[in-house]
């Protein structure tokens, strides 16, 4: 049986006091950056939601469309996708205007923005927002 979209993302990680409790034990040099993304995140649209998917803080409306990587040689990252499941792209790819050049593309539904710090997202917000914005359209 196929879970209605209403649902399909209410497990216990699939909330913001899963990304708190992820985020009280997580030993990582660059948390205080994480936590600027959680806000950064959440602030680009009211139906966006956050939960702890492949193991690290990600954000969804009806599918997850970006996660936070916690794994980048420095700083972190944040990977940008379509959910889990393959879909349909529009001709030509998605269409995303990226004037300050963030996204590294990583394939043609995927595409990943690199931070030093927690400076480099406050510097980059209102241009990672505006990405954003355009992103969840295609979700």
């Amino acid at each position: 049986m196929t879970q209605s979209p209403q649902f399909r993302h209410a497990t216990p990680a699939d909330t913001s006091v899963a990304v708190d409790a992820f985020m009280a034990t997580l030993d990582h040099p660059h948390a205080d950056a994480v936590q600027c993304l959680r806000a950064l995140v959440l602030g680009i649209d009211p139906t966006v939601a956050e939960g702890v998917k492949w193991n690290a803080p990600s954000w969804r409306t009806h599918e997850y469309f970006a996660t936070t990587h916690l794994r980048a040689k420095s700083g972190i990252g944040l990977i940008l996708h379509l959910g889990a499941k393959a879909r349909a792209l529009p001709e030509g790819g998605l269409a995303i205007d990226d004037p300050e050049g963030l996204l590294t593309w990583l394939g043609k539904d995927r595409a990943s923005v690199a931070f030093a710090d927690a400076a480099a997202v406050d510097a980059r917000a209102p241009a990672l927002q505006a990405v954003l914005r355009q992103w969840i359209a295609h979700v």
